[in-house]
C-alpha cells in the first residue's frame, strides 16, 4: 500500500494578521491570490479561510471592474511578474 502524503496544514494569512475588510485597493494584499494569468486561486492553495476567500474574491472583481487587475492575459505573451506592469 501506498503511502499517504502528509502535508503542512495551511492557515489563514488573514485571520492571523485579524484583517476584517479587504480593500480592492490594496493591490500587494490581492497578489497572493491570483496567479500569473491572474486567475482567482482557491482556498485549498491560499488556505485562506471561508470568509477571508469570499472577501478576496469580492475584492478582485472590484479590482477588475475598475482596471486595476486585468480580466485576462495572453496566452501567447505569458508575463513574468505582471505586478511590474501595474506600477
Amino acid at each position: 500500500m501506498a503511502e499517504r502524503r502528509k502535508f503542512k496544514k495551511r492557515y489563514c494569512k488573514y485571520c492571523e494578521s485579524k484583517v476584517e475588510y479587504i480593500d480592492y485597493k490594496d493591490l500587494n494584499a490581492l497578489k497572493f491570490s491570483l496567479s500569473e494569468r491572474f486567475k482567482i486561486m482557491p482556498r485549498r492553495l491560499t488556505g485562506n479561510c471561508k470568509k477571508h476567500q469570499d472577501m478576496v474574491t469580492i475584492a478582485i472583481k472590484r479590482a477588475r471592474q475598475t482596471a486595476l487587475i486585468p480580466y485576462i492575459v495572453d496566452r501567447k505573451n505569458v508575463i513574468e511578474n505582471p505586478f511590474e506592469i501595474i506600477k
